[in-house]
């Protein structure tokens, strides 16, 4: 099995018409994750995302899918987990107080490699915090919170239409390499309302379920990427949250073993950066100055830039659209180019920890918690202030 072949992959033809819809970015991703094949949901209403559970429970039963509404968010994610190793799809949606309560089913999911997707559509935290205001104070916990060595792949979306895109695109992943992925979108972006277009102008992956005699839990092949049989393919299939051989058998007391796998789950994702991490580079050519944000917050930076370059200020941006694995790489290149870096976030700086570290240029945080998105006229005279 080559690495291009870890994956079963369709094209799927774009309608001569794509559908287009003036919705809440919540709802584009609940249709986003229909078109790409999720036919499972379970969830539990917590705000600002329960627009998403809401479309899928009306929209999963036309679509010849399933929907369940769980006692809580530690029985979504368990229930995910069941789903995915029947072969199907699964998708739920939370925010801040729900996401704590998956950390330990993420770890279970990146451990027994079960591809899923969890959108997180935080708010005002810590704590029930301010459950209907703009936040972005778990970007670290998605890293983070699960304990042991584990990488994840989360996305950010600044835009519906990504909400509709990124959403594809985390199931994609999700599937390529076997892995929980999480879209960090945010309550500005969950409930803001445009134009988005329902296309079908992209390619469908699917994992690769191999056969019996394929080992569920171990690869010798470069991608790191093991075939991934269902119940009921006839595979003996064991999955266990404890340190596994390739076959799924439980081996605690075994070094070698919890070493090979752990770097493998690791070194599959740090491998492949070229094909995960994704920027957008908007005025950077020129750029003395430059802006590093990401969800909501990219939209003012965007627009803060948009004014300063009219008054013949050279600022850029740099947007993230891959949170993790990070972007070292891309803000390394920028911070050679241009004399410093801000970066605004919702939460008391995050991201500017490893941006950083990536850099030897300087940094500038500017950080706000207050429920409220920051504006663009605060991020012009910060970055008119450090350059």
């Amino acid at each position: 099995m080559s690495p291009s072949s870890a994956t079963d992959t369709a094209k799927v033809d774009a309608p001569a018409q794509p559908t287009s819809r003036f919705v809440m970015g919540n709802v584009a991703c609940a249709e986003g994750a229909l078109a790409v094949g999720c036919r499972f949901f379970a969830g539990y209403p917590i705000t600002p995302s329960s627009e998403v559970m809401t479309t899928m429970a009306n929209r999963l039963p036309e679509e010849g899918g399933v929907f369940v509404q769980m006692e809580d968010e530690i029985a979504s994610i368990s229930a995910l987990l069941g789903a995915s190793w029947t072969g199907a799809k699964a998708m739920t949606a939370t925010s801040g107080p729900g996401f704590s309560l998956m950390m330990e089913g993420f770890g279970y999911g990146a451990f027994t490699e079960t591809p899923l997707v969890v959108v997180n559509i935080q708010r005002a935290g810590p704590c029930t915090g301010q459950a209907t205001h703009i936040g972005s104070g778990d970007v670290l916990q998605v890293r983070y919170g699960s304990h042991g060595d584990i990488l994840p792949i989360a996305l950010s979306p600044w835009s519906v239409q990504e909400m509709y895109d990124l959403t594809i695109r985390a199931f994609n992943l999700a599937e390529r390499y076997r892995v929980p992925v999480f879209l960090m979108s945010d309550e500005g972006v969950g409930h803001l309302r445009e134009s988005v277009v329902y296309h079908s102008d992209f390619t469908v992956t699917n994992r690769l379920r191999g056969g019996p005699q394929d080992e569920p839990f171990d690869t010798v092949e470069p991608d790191g990427v093991p075939p991934m049989p269902r119940f009921g393919d006839g595979a003996k299939l064991l999955v266990t949250g404890s340190t596994h051989d390739g076959r799924g058998f439980r081996r605690i007391d075994h070094p070698d073993v919890h070493d090979r796998l752990v770097r493998r789950l690791v070194d599959k994702l740090e491998h492949q950066t070229d094909d995960i991490v994704r920027v957008e580079r908007y005025h950077l050519e020129d750029a003395e100055v430059a802006v590093i944000a990401y969800g909501f917050t990219a939209r003012a930076a965007w627009a803060a830039v948009e004014r300063l370059r009219e008054r013949g200020v050279r600022a850029g941006l740099l947007r993230l659209q891959t949170l993790w694995p990070f972007p070292a790489r891309e803000i390394a290149a920028l911070g050679s180019t241009v004399k410093r870096l801000l970066m605004p976030e919702l939460n008391l700086g995050q991201l500017v920890l490893p941006a950083r570290a990536a850099t030897h240029t300087e940094v500038v945080s500017l950080t706000q918690v207050n429920g409220l998105a920051i504006s663009p006229t605060t991020i012009m005279e910060r970055l008119e202030a450090i350059r």
